[in-house]
């Protein structure tokens, strides 16, 4: 395939999306388009957190992915690095959302290296938006996707968290959210715990306590598994950048809940 070749006043520009859909590569056109709900049962991502602390942003997935009432898949990754300063979760159906993480991360650095600039935070909240909105005729079908942004905004010196609903809507959350099937038991467990200049170590506890109690509550969220060595991923996002944290300190982290929780 030879690359495409624009006239100056015809580039699509930073846009990575608009470069795909002027060679024909529309990243989400639909195959049916009958509108009608799928037919067969999907995977899906099921409960994601992200937590505001000192530092910048914590941000924790299980790992467990449904299809109907069974397991799909026991270890799947529902964090990822959106690029230096940022990272997403999904939740919803699994592959639309891998397939959105991955045009996002090359969205980001195709406009980094049009622009010659790292796109704002709010910028890139913005690019996450406009795929979801594009995402709307798949969602009306059964396939919705629902990401969950957060980064350390260099020009502030804060991390920042957004969520969105299937039509694209962008929301600044001030503290914490949690989304996906076990959300709302999550988002209570923040909730009651959370306070004003949690350290790391604080808020990496208070986001693993919050996906053991959504999967105490939700079938479709997965807890840890000590037999198998499988827990949550999490990832840190500070100035320093986006940093996934060691599954050994996730497990110690766990027990540390499991001591806590357990009656005396």
């Amino acid at each position: 395939m030879s690359l495409p070749m624009f006239s100056p006043t015809d580039a699509p520009g930073p846009s990575f999306t608009d470069l795909l859909r002027r060679v024909g590569l529309d990243p989400f056109a639909t195959v049916d388009s009958s509108g009608g709900p799928a037919t067969f049962e999907l995977r899906h991502g099921t409960t994601i957190v992200a937590i505001r602390y000192a530092d910048g942003v914590v941000m924790a997935g299980d790992r467990r992915a449904t299809a109907g009432s069974s397991i799909a898949h026991r270890t799947m990754e529902k964090v990822h690095a959106a690029d230096r300063h940022s990272g997403v979760a999904i939740a919803g159906a699994a592959g639309p959302a891998m397939e959105m993480v991955k045009l996002f991360q090359l969205q980001l650095e195709h406009y980094e290296k049009v622009e010659g600039a790292q796109i704002s935070l709010e910028g890139k909240a913005n690019q996450l938006s406009q795929m979801v909105r594009s995402n709307l005729a798949m969602a009306m079908q059964g396939f919705v996707v629902v990401p969950l942004f957060a980064g350390f905004d260099t020009r502030r010196g804060v991390g920042r968290i957004y969520t969105y609903d299937p039509t694209g809507g962008r929301y600044e959350e001030t503290d914490f959210h949690a989304d996906g099937s076990g959300g709302r038991d999550a988002r209570t467990t923040v909730k009651l715990g959370w306070r004003a200049n949690l350290s790391r170590e604080e808020a990496i506890e208070l986001a693993v306590s919050a996906l053991w109690q959504a999967a105490d509550e939700d079938s479709a969220t997965g807890g840890p598994d000590a037999v198998r060595g499988i827990y949550p991923t999490v990832a840190t996002i500070t100035a320093e950048g986006f940093a996934r944290v060691d599954e050994q300190e996730v497990a110690d982290r766990f027990a540390a809940v499991i001591v806590r929780v357990t009656p005396k």
